[in-house]
C-alpha cells in the first residue's frame, strides 16, 4: 500500500506597494506547482500590517488555485474585533485560519480582552462552530517564554482541547525535537496533525538573527559550518540545501504529515527542496 503524499503549504509575509504585489503573485504560480494545501498569509505585531494581509489572503482567493489562510493574533484585540475579522474571513470565503496570541506591539501594556490563543479559540468556536478549520502554532524547541518544557506542553494541550485541528510547528533543524515534542503530547492524549515548519536557509546571518528572536537553535555544527565558507555564496547555497533537506527526509520518513515552508516570499528554495524529495511533480526527472 502507497503511503499518502505528504501536505505541503507555504507561509508568506504581506508586501506593501503593487510592484511586490504583482511579484509574491508570481512566487505563488512559481509554488502552484506543488499543489499546496495552503498559503498562511502573516501580519505584524497588533495587525500593524492586517489590511495588507488583507489584500494579498483577497488576491489568493481571487486566484483560486489554492486556498490562502490567514494568521489571526488576539493579543490587544477585542471580541467586537475579531468577530468583524471572521465576518470578512467569511465574505472572502475562508476556511482556514492560523490562530495565535502574537506579540504585543512595543510599548504597549493591556494585552486586550484575549490572554493567550486557546482564549481564541474557545471564542471562534462558540461564535462560529466547526466553520473554520484552525491552525495552532508549536514549539518543538519550547516557547521562549514558557516558564518550562512541561508548561509549554500544557499550553499547547490546551489550545488543542479548546478547538484545534492542527498545529504547525516554529522552525527547527534538530529533527529529534520535532518527534520528541509529538512524544509529549501524546503522552497526554492529543494526537492531531503537526506539520513541521521547515525555514529554507536564504542568508545564514538572517536566519541567526531569527533563531535568536524566536528562541530557535541553531546547531553548532551548522553554524560553523557556514562560517567556513565565508563569502562563497554558491557553497553556502549548496550546504543549506543539503541540510533543509536531510532534515525534510529524515520528518517524512519519520511519519511527518507534510511540510509548510517558511518561504520568506521567495520560491526557488522550496521549489528544489520538493524536488529532492521528490514532491515537485513539473521537475526534471
Amino acid at each position: 500500500m502507497n503511503a499518502p503524499t505528504p501536505e505541503i503549504s507555504a507561509e508568506f509575509f504581506p508586501v506593501q506597494t503593487p510592484q511586490a504585489a504583482d511579484e509574491l503573485a508570481r512566487v505563488r504560480q512559481e509554488l502552484a506547482v506543488l499543489h499546496p494545501a495552503f498559503y498562511s498569509v502573516t501580519y505584524g505585531a497588533g495587525g500593524s500590517t492586517q489590511e495588507h494581509s488583507f489584500a494579498t489572503i483577497e488576491r489568493i482567493q481571487q486566484e483560486g488555485s489554492v486556498a490562502a489562510c490567514p494568521h489571526l493574533t488576539c493579543v490587544g484585540a477585542t471580541r467586537d474585533k475579531i468577530r468583524a475579522i471572521l465576518e470578512r474571513f467569511r465574505a472572502l470565503g475562508i476556511r482556514r485560519i492560523v490562530t495565535l496570541r502574537g506579540d504585543l506591539p512595543s510599548g504597549v501594556i493591556d494585552p486586550g480582552e484575549f490572554r493567550y490563543a486557546n482564549e481564541l479559540i474557545e471564542f471562534i468556536r462558540r461564535e462560529t462552530g466547526d466553520e473554520f478549520h484552525l491552525t495552532v502554532a508549536a514549539y518543538p524547541e519550547w516557547h521562549p517564554q514558557a516558564r518550562s518544557p512541561q508548561a509549554d506542553i500544557d499550553a499547547f494541550c490546551n489550545k488543542v482541547r479548546a478547538g484545534a485541528n492542527a498545529a504547525i510547528t516554529q522552525f527547527f533543524y534538530n529533527p529529534d525535537a520535532y518527534f520528541h515534542f509529538l512524544d509529549s503530547i501524546h503522552k497526554q492524549g492529543i494526537d492531531l496533525p503537526v506539520l513541521p515548519g521547515i525555514m529554507p536557509i536564504l542568508s545564514f546571518s538572517k536566519l541567526s538573527r531569527f533563531a535568536d528572536a524566536c528562541g530557535a537553535e541553531l546547531p553548532r555544527w551548522m553554524r560553523r559550518k557556514f562560517e567556513s565558507f565565508g563569502d562563497d555564496s554558491a557553497a553556502v547555497r549548496a550546504f543549506a540545501l543539503d541540510v533543509v533537506t536531510a532534515l525534510c527526509e529524515k520528518l517524512l520518513a519519520g511519519g511527518a504529515p507534510g511540510l509548510h515552508f517558511y518561504s520568506m516570499n521567495h520560491a526557488q528554495s522550496t521549489l528544489e527542496i520538493c524536488r529532492r524529495l521528490g514532491l515537485n511533480p513539473s521537475a526534471d526527472k
